[in-house]
């Protein structure tokens, strides 16, 4: 079995683009990305992932690669002079495991992915909500139940409030890894000016310049209008994964993915938040706000106001 642990890991938060530098690094010659994105295996350590209970969590739970051989295998057949890595975004949001990371790896590099907490926030709920698993129609609302969900053992996905509270969750990184281990970028930057921070990524890898592809798109679904059909196209999808997490996960997958086909046939472009519906939720995150700026030093005075960056398909046509 390999005993080859990554050399980097690509940490942050969903929907803060993570996935979109996984793609993008993944095509350079010198580094090898885990085959599957997303593996988790720090999140529980060797031991089978906790019994989550929220919606659908009962399904993702069988995805999780928890097994240390399994894991392992990830990497296996990577070359001897290429680097390895994987992301796992909510690594960043558990200090539990960030420490397993550092006690197998401490010299690993890691690279924090960083989105606007409302933007995040907004597109983490928009992509629940357009995948039937959000039961909560209003964004604000589904914000404000974070607490009482996380205390019903909904999964760590759900936490639209804490996954955005980067200041706190780099504060502790640095804690562990000393600075020059981490590489802290922005998701308006890698979609704005992929060249230059995909250029930056290299650096602090220490390998050659790459292939400078296009950025993929953050996987955003379709919005889904509120409607009596959406809510029980819903409720079918939640009994689903019900269901489905009682068989191997690809057979829910494919049935899934052809509930899904029908719950976004009507499917629209997403609405953005209105000012105040911002407001409200920005104000939670003011304080996180200050301590990001004293723990990596930059300035995020663009995250403070009353119009968000917007998503990936917005950026693009702006620019």
């Amino acid at each position: 079995m390999s005993s080859r642990w990554p050399d980097f890991f690509i940490l942050g938060a969903p929907k803060a683009g993570t996935t979109a530098l996984h793609a993008a690094l993944a095509r350079h010659p010198d580094l090898a990305l885990s085959r599957v994105k997303e593996p988790k295996y720090f999140l529980c350590g060797d031991a089978p992932p906790p019994l989550y209970l929220g919606p659908g969590d009962a399904h993702s739970r069988r995805e999780w690669v928890w097994r240390r051989d399994h894991y392992l295998a990830l990497f296996a057949d990577a070359p001897d002079d290429v680097l390895v890595g994987e992301s796992t975004p909510l690594y960043l949001d558990d200090p539990a495991a960030l420490l397993r990371i550092q006690r197998v790896k401490p010299d690993a590099k890691m690279i924090a992915v960083l989105r606007d907490p409302v933007d995040r926030a907004y597109s983490n709920w928009m992509h629940l909500w357009s995948d039937g698993l959000e039961p909560e129609y209003d964004f604000v609302t589904a914000v404000a139940m974070e607490d009482a969900r996380r205390r019903r053992g909904w999964a760590p996905f759900w936490r639209y409030r804490s996954l955005g509270l980067y200041g706190h969750q780099l504060e502790h990184l640095h804690g562990l890894f000393p600075a020059r281990q981490i590489h802290v970028l922005r998701y308006g930057d890698l979609v704005d000016a992929p060249e230059h921070t995909l250029g930056q990524v290299w650096d602090f890898l220490g390998v050659p310049p790459g292939p400078l592809p296009e950025v993929p798109p953050d996987n955003t679904r379709p919005f889904v209008p509120d409607s009596l059909r959406t809510r029980a196209l819903a409720r079918a999808v939640r009994a689903g994964a019900r269901l489905g997490a009682l068989g191997p996960p690809e057979i829910w997958r494919g049935v899934e993915r052809r509930m899904l086909d029908v719950l976004h046939r009507t499917g629209e472009r997403r609405p953005a938040l209105n000012p105040e519906q911002r407001k409200q939720v920005l104000g939670l995150f003011s304080d996180d706000l200050d301590l990001l700026e004293s723990v990596t030093g930059r300035d995020f005075f663009d995250w403070r106001g009353e119009a968000g960056r917007g998503d990936f398909v917005s950026r693009r046509k702006a620019s």
